[in-house]
């Protein structure tokens, strides 16, 4: 169920994180937050309980034997690992520069220094710093966004020391319970979704396809704070997949 256990990982992150832009874009526009927090929370809760239960109709399917999917479910496997934590480490630090930095320093010797560096590095950040310029926006997007790809490119570089440790135990993982797509269909999935998702985040072909409101509510936060470190997240977890078939026997 190892697909199953990714796509909730990544739902319920992006919920929290999603949520919290909420909250925060909420207080921000003054509105009063006992009459919000109630509204937010049930948006909340529906958004993730739908994407869990597709999740969870997945990993039903992936049976052993007629198992239940209850006694599959052992609490040792919600125990976070250390490329887990750092990254959600990571996460929280750029919501933070997100939501209290970078809408405060717009400019600066650092601030400048960060944002001039990733724009040579990373292809996506010149296409936001156009839609950006072009839509009139900024109030800290294009420095929020430096921080998160840089700090998805220190997550990435770290992880690979780790690598073949983490494909070592997902092939004993897929000895107790295999996964319903097979080593090698998962590990093709996961390679086409990074792919993808480099194009689209990396090179920044995605965007193209936005308009100027949705750099401006939730869909521009998760896009400038999250999906950097989600598209990090997701090319680990292919080149682990894929080093897992390459070392089964």
């Amino acid at each position: 169920m190892a697909i199953a256990r990714l796509l909730a990982k990544v739902w319920l992150l992006v919920c929290l994180y999603a949520g919290a832009d909420a909250a925060n874009m909420a207080l921000a526009n003054g509105s009063d937050p006992l009459r919000r927090l109630p509204l937010l929370i049930a948006c909340f809760v529906l958004f993730l309980a739908m994407g869990l239960l597709f999740v969870g109709g997945y990993g039903a399917a992936s049976g052993q034997g007629g198992v239940p999917l209850l006694k599959r479910l052992k609490p040792l496997r919600f125990v976070p690992s250390f490329n887990d934590l750092v990254f959600l480490a990571f996460v929280c630090l750029s919501f933070v520069n997100q939501i209290v930095f970078a809408p405060a320093h717009l400019s600066g010797v650092v601030v400048d220094g960060f944002e001039s560096a990733i724009y040579f590095a990373v292809w996506g950040q010149r296409a936001l710093v156009g839609a950006l310029g072009g839509c009139g926006l900024d109030g800290g997007r294009v420095f929020a966004s430096a921080i998160t790809w840089l700090l998805a490119i220190i997550y990435l570089c770290s992880s690979l020391s780790r690598l073949k440790l983490e494909a070592g135990i997902l092939r004993l993982e897929r000895t107790a319970q295999p996964d319903a797509l097979g080593p090698l269909a998962t590990a093709i999935m996961l390679g086409i979704a990074a792919v993808i998702g480099i194009q689209m985040l990396f090179v920044g072909t995605a965007f193209a396809f936005l308009g100027c409101s949705a750099y401006a509510d939730i869909s521009g936060a998760l896009l400038i704070g999250l999906a950097p470190l989600l598209l990090a997240y997701l090319i680990l977890a292919a080149m682990t997949a894929a080093l897992a078939v390459g070392r089964e026997k």
